[in-house]
């Protein structure tokens, strides 16, 4: 089941999410509107590695925003400190900023439950776009989970700012690159 936005309010208010800091104008029928916060994480290599490291860049949105292009990947953070120990977050794309082409989160948008930390937006553009730091391009629900809660406690927990991938931390992805 997926929370109500009231139920989100009570559920932050009881201690049992986060959402810090929270605004009630971004409470929606039944999710959380994020807003992107003031810097962006862009990979500088032609080809990235899954096995290694990847270099990037940090670029702060100028108030005049900043175009994405098509092509690149660009990850930025909500500025909101999201988790939860009794529910699953879950992120996506506002229907606004999709319908310009801009996609917030296509894969990967489950948070486990347990992860506190700002959550990282990968930023994709079908025609280049500008965006602004402080716009609300994602939201977030809230899902119930059945069974024995297994909490997350993985490389990510505790983010703060855009994340690169850390796909080469992984105990199968370890091993000599070619």
């Amino acid at each position: 089941m997926i929370l109500t936005g009231p139920e989100i309010v009570r559920e932050r208010d009881a201690g049992r999410l986060t959402i810090e800091p929270f605004d009630p104008a971004q409470v929606n029928p039944n999710s959380y509107n994020l807003t992107l916060g003031p810097t962006l994480l862009v990979y500088t290599g032609a080809v990235l590695d899954t096995r290694r490291p990847n270099d990037f860049v940090m670029l702060d949105i100028p108030e005049e925003g900043i175009v994405l292009d098509p092509g690149r990947i660009y990850l930025g953070a909500s500025v909101e400190v999201i988790g939860s120990d009794h529910y699953v977050p879950i992120m996506h794309s506002r229907s606004g900023s999709a319908r310009l082409g801009v996609f917030s989160h296509v894969t990967a948008d489950l948070i486990d439950q347990g992860s506190h930390g700002q959550l990282t937006h990968q930023l994709r553009v079908v025609q280049p776009v500008t965006v602004y730091a402080g716009i609300s391009l994602a939201q977030v629900d809230f899902r119930r989970t059945q069974g024995e809660p297994m909490l997350y406690d993985g490389k990510y927990q505790g983010s703060r700012g855009p994340q690169p991938s850390r796909i080469h931390l992984d105990p199968h992805n370890l091993g000599t690159a070619a």
